[in-house]
């Protein structure tokens, strides 16, 4: 074993006379201070791998909450997609239309879908 290893080994701290009481107690509280630091340092690593697991964890669920909102992006731009052909394939029927009258069928909004149109549910 090297020289100073062992941490209840006091000896390097000792005074120069043995019989001196307050060196001794000097010995105790640096093998209590060493102590302390050492839970202290322990606690540390621990609260440390703990922080490590939490990220990680919320690292994995928000890469699944981030491929299903892809997902979702994905489908929505093909509805839109859809429905835009849709509308274009709607438009010629109702150019002949006069102002008046796309007033009569849509209300207020013009460039409304009619509602006889049918357009396919997709699940959620």
């Amino acid at each position: 074993m090297a020289q100073g290893s062992d941490n209840n080994d006091t000896s390097y701290t000792k005074s120069p006379s043995p019989g001196n009481k307050q060196g001794s107690s000097d010995d105790v509280r640096k093998v209590m201070r060493r102590e302390k630091n050492r839970i202290a340092a322990q606690k540390s690593r621990m609260r440390q791998t703990q922080k490590a697991d939490s990220l990680h964890l919320e690292s994995e669920s928000l890469e699944k909450e981030n491929a299903a909102l892809r997902k979702e992006v994905k489908r929505l731009t093909e509805e839109a997609k859809y429905l835009s052909t849709v509308l274009s394939n709607h438009e010629p029927l109702c150019t002949g239309l006069s102002g008046a009258s796309t007033e009569l069928l849509y209300g207020a909004h013009h460039g409304a879908f009619h509602q006889h149109i049918s357009v396919p549910h997709y699940p959620l």
